[in-house]
């Protein structure tokens, strides 16, 4: 039997890798198990974050700066960890996150070429020792993640960088993974029900569900 706790399972990965997809099937498979399960994303989460996303993702791709972007990014971070993600940490949720602090380092520091420690220190002091529990990391072929962006109906800033961004955004993706803990790496260019099944598999085994 699963003793309640808190746990924060993080999706990463870039545009088209369908992380939101398969997150989403992961919070309606444990609500369906009667898990006491919040979906939340980046940026976004709470109001106040969600009002600064707007801000972040409208206009053209060289709307902001690097580093006002990446400030923007982080100011969302801010209200969405204390006024969202600790509250409900605190009550021993479950809280799905549809990207997080890895995201920032693949397309700001790496993207973008904004300070690596610049952002280290903001964090410092935002998130209040919130880290990921599990991380997922979905890796796509540059085909697949191409034809997802073609059929989306609308798109955001993100959605209209270069295939190369995106290509070094993986890489970095999956640097962190490999040389971070509680990391699970997965192929998502099927993005089946094969993939939707590993997830839950890793997830149950952590719950203890049988």
């Amino acid at each position: 039997m699963y003793k309640k706790k808190p746990l924060l399972i993080t999706f990463e990965g870039i545009e088209g890798s369908g992380k939101s997809f398969q997150s989403k099937k992961l919070f309606k498979k444990l609500k369906s198990h009667g898990y006491d399960v919040i979906y939340t994303r980046e940026p976004g989460g709470s109001l106040s974050a969600e009002q600064i996303r707007n801000v972040i993702l409208t206009g053209s791709k060289n709307k902001f700066l690097p580093v006002t972007d990446t400030l923007l990014y982080l100011a969302a971070r801010n209200e969405h960890i204390n006024k969202l993600i600790i509250p409900l940490l605190k009550k021993k949720k479950i809280v799905i996150c549809d990207r997080f602090i890895d995201s920032t380092i693949a397309y700001q520091v790496y993207g973008k070429k904004v300070n690596r420690k610049f952002i280290d220190h903001i964090h410092k002091h935002i998130l209040n020792g919130v880290k990921p529990n599990i991380t997922f990391v979905l890796k796509v072929s540059p085909k697949s993640s191409k034809l997802r962006l073609k059929k989306r109906k609308s798109k955001n800033r993100y959605d209209n960088f270069p295939q190369s961004f995106y290509t070094k955004a993986q890489k970095t993706f999956l640097k962190l993974a490999r040389k971070g803990k509680n990391y699970y790496i997965l192929d998502s260019s099927s993005n089946d029900i094969n993939l939707e099944k590993k997830i839950f598999e890793i997830i149950s085994k952590r719950l203890k569900i049988k």
